[in-house]
């Protein structure tokens, strides 16, 4: 097999396995089979395409060598299994994929896992699995869950969507708005282990973060509700920093460090606007009110020249709309950029003492932070120190390493913290 089609298939594993699968388990009607017939079909990939060329469009050729193969693989079977024969010919009359409007199928594939006759936990780590491709337990970790535990929760909802036979469908009318918020809550999900990924060596993962963004833009497309617009926006803007955030080497570089000139001003001028459309509804959500958080980050030409009591007062809105502890530390660290560190820790104190945040590095991180702001170095190393033990993820270990180095170098610099990343924990 030459190299190039090898690297070409399995760059198109990466980037279009789970769309190939998305549109099989609509044609297939399961999970499980929907799975082994996209293995099947890279596998022939990668036997026939040495030989006969790369297809014009791989993605529906994958598509139809694995429906095919699924169907040849249920004949064999329904010799001997009690298959209803009209469900094979019911499968194998589907038009073919060519013809078939596929662009939609992941979004497609999200509704049905957001179904309501799903666990509410259930139906984000179902979509996480089997939608993005996150692993089992990248997905524990994002929930605080022990991997067993979440694997057992997907098989229960992939049974459950077989046998109450859950149909693979964007609902419409009422269905469609009440299933919303749920699958707003999945592509943020999606969005955030991109943005700032759970554990592992990357700090972010570009793919899951884009998939998220072209999922919001198709969602916006079908359904265009002020919570789904505000989502897109804050992903867009979040998005727009990607370049700045991490060294060449993948180390973290904070907000207050990193060069704005390497911020993607076409996201920033694309979501801006759709901020201002969600707001301008009167319907606005939680998302809508973090885009714009972010949308004040966006149009400030320094940290120093950012309107901090703009994103305090946001920041207030946001926790009548959606109260939680994390929605608390990132306004005590907003505080602190409004009236000075000592104002930020005292807040920031009241949260731990509450026993709230208590396995939250970045709560600790922000609290050692402040206190290296204050010159009180024995505390931020303490701070420092229990935020290095809870983090999983290998560039924030090194950045909180290096803070601690440069505590026994020299006194520390006056500079902004670095805001904790607004992650919902585990239902």
């Amino acid at each position: 097999m030459s190299d190039a089609v090898r690297e070409t298939v399995e760059a198109l594993y990466r980037n279009e396995s789970r769309r190939v699968f998305a549109t099989l388990v609509r044609l297939l009607g399961d999970f499980e089979v929907a799975e082994e017939a996209l293995h099947d079909a890279f596998r022939a990939a990668l036997e026939q395409w040495p030989a006969e060329g790369v297809p014009d469009n791989p993605r529906a050729w994958l598509v139809s060598t694995g429906r095919f193969k699924a169907i040849d693989g249920i004949r064999r079977r329904a010799r001997y299994d009690t298959l209803d024969d009209e469900q094979v010919e019911a499968i194998a009359a589907e038009e073919p994929p060519e013809v078939e409007p596929i662009e939609d199928d992941r979004l497609r594939l999200i509704f049905t896992c957001c179904h309501p006759a799903l666990a509410a936990d259930a139906q984000v780590a179902l979509t996480l699995r089997e939608v993005c491709g996150l692993k089992t337990e990248e997905i524990a970790a994002a929930f605080l869950t022990p991997a067993p535990t979440l694997a057992q929760r997907i098989v229960r909802a992939k049974g459950k969507i077989r046998d109450a036979r859950i149909p693979y469908e964007v609902p419409a009318g009422p269905e469609l708005a009440a299933r919303l918020d749920n699958v707003l809550r999945v592509i943020y999900l999606v969005f955030n282990e991109g943005y700032s990924a759970s554990s592992g060596e990357s700090h972010t993962r570009a793919d899951l973060s884009q998939e998220a963004i072209r999922l919001g833009r198709l969602l916006i497309g079908l359904l265009p509700e002020p919570e789904a617009i505000g989502l897109l926006a804050l992903m867009l803007l979040q998005e727009s920093r990607r370049a700045a955030r991490t060294s060449p080497a993948g180390d973290i570089i904070v907000l207050e460090e990193q060069d704005r000139s390497l911020w993607n001003r076409a996201l920033v001028e694309e979501g801006i606007p759709l901020v201002e459309r969600a707001l301008g509804s009167r319907r606005f959500g939680a998302y809508s009110v973090q885009a714009a958080i972010a949308a004040v980050h966006a149009e400030a030409p320094t940290v120093a020249g950012t309107d901090w009591a703009q994103i305090v007062a946001l920041y207030d809105v946001l926790l009548e709309i959606e109260p939680s502890p994390i929605v608390e530390l990132n306004r005590a660290v907003a505080v602190g950029m409004r009236d000075g560190p000592a104002a930020g820790l005292g807040l920031v104190d009241r949260i731990l003492a509450r026993g709230d945040l208590a396995d939250y590095h970045l709560a600790h991180a922000a609290r050692a932070d402040l206190c290296r702001r204050l010159d009180r170095a024995a505390e931020a190393r303490r701070s420092y120190e229990a935020a290095l033990k809870l983090a999983r993820q290998e560039p924030e270990r090194r950045f909180l390493k290096r803070r601690l180095a440069a505590l026994s170098i020299s006194p520390p610099p006056v500079r902004p913290v670095k805001q904790p990343d607004f992650k919902e924990k585990a239902p």
